[in-house]
């Protein structure tokens, strides 16, 4: 079996309120519950299982592939939200659309401060 990566752990302040702003961005499906986590399912069966954290959350980075048509949608939800979004990941350059590697992308915050990413082409052209 090749090594797959099934879901990972995003530690917030509310579960609920985290994992919703995530699909309402994104469009996904309904989020469900396993045991203390809230699923978001995304369509390579990777899962972000969101869990609440009692203490200081550490930001991550978490950057999602997109269709263009896709990104087109996400990009506009966003905009209709007012959240601020940058075209860099050191949030120097906001308000606009990176092309790096022939495609597109922005980064946003969600509500404890990750930093989310949605691209049309993977880096290095895909």
């Amino acid at each position: 079996m090749a090594v797959e990566l099934n879901h990972t752990i995003v530690r917030c302040t509310d579960k609920h309120e985290s994992a919703r702003f995530l699909v309402d961005i994104l469009g996904l499906p309904e989020p469900t519950t396993y045991g203390p986590f809230v699923v978001v399912q995304v369509a390579n069966g990777v899962s972000l299982d969101y869990a609440d954290d009692h203490g200081t959350v550490h930001p991550q980075h978490y950057a999602f592939l997109v269709a263009d048509d896709e990104f087109d949608r996400i990009h506009a939800r966003i905009v209709e939200r007012g959240l601020t979004y940058w075209a860099d990941p050191f949030h120097r350059t906001e308000g606009e659309v990176n092309t790096h590697d022939g495609g597109r992308g922005l980064y946003w915050d969600d509500p404890d401060g990750h930093s989310l990413e949605i691209i049309t082409v993977p880096y290095g052209g895909g």
